[in-house]
């Protein structure tokens, strides 16, 4: 996913890129990437990792970052250098898969609010949220989708009585039948 907008200086088109990233498995690998990304004052915006390949021990980080298309390009050259690293994908320059999972809790409905539980209902109906759990005062919602999607509906629901999000970060795959 690509999406371009304008740095605070409005200088230079800032991107949002999503990168893939092969590694070995072994203790030390998220400090050394995360050190990466701080050490050179990036910001990672999202970061999931967990092991794919058990029998290589192998693990797959997908990160989400924004920067300048200079920033990015040597993020990437330097994620690809990196000694564990097996290889690195910029998943935003093909078709691509990316979704997030999220926890929303909703509440604070009480007798006289209780249009808000209905909308509540509607509006997570709307977006395709399951209910994963609810009592009189209160529902937790679990939604799995684009993140734009689930910010919209983070928003939507902040007017409501929001009053917990938890979410996993993007997981994302290129399209297609070739893998990494």
């Amino acid at each position: 996913m690509k999406s371009h907008y304008s740095d605070p200086t409005g200088n230079q088109t800032v991107e949002r890129r999503t990168f893939c990233v092969l590694v070995d498995n072994e203790p030390g690998v998220l400090a050394r990437i995360a050190g990466l990304f701080s050490g050179r004052g990036y910001n990672i915006e999202s970061l999931t990792v967990s092991e794919t390949e058990h029998a290589r021990h192998l693990s797959r980080f997908t990160i989400v970052t924004s920067g300048i298309p200079s920033v990015l390009n040597q993020i990437e050259a330097q994620l690809d250098r990196m000694v564990p690293v097996h290889k690195v994908v910029n998943l935003s320059t093909g078709s691509t898969i990316e979704r997030e999972l999220a926890l929303v809790k909703v509440a604070q409905f009480g007798p006289e609010r209780s249009e808000h539980r209905m909308e509540a209902l509607r509006l997570a109906t709307a977006f395709g949220a399951k209910t994963v759990d609810a009592t009189l005062n209160s529902f937790i919602f679990e939604l799995s989708g684009p993140y734009e999607d689930v910010e919209r509906f983070i928003n939507l629901m902040s007017a409501i009585g929001l009053v917990e999000v938890s979410r996993t970060g993007a997981a994302a795959i290129a399209r297609g039948a070739e893998g990494l």
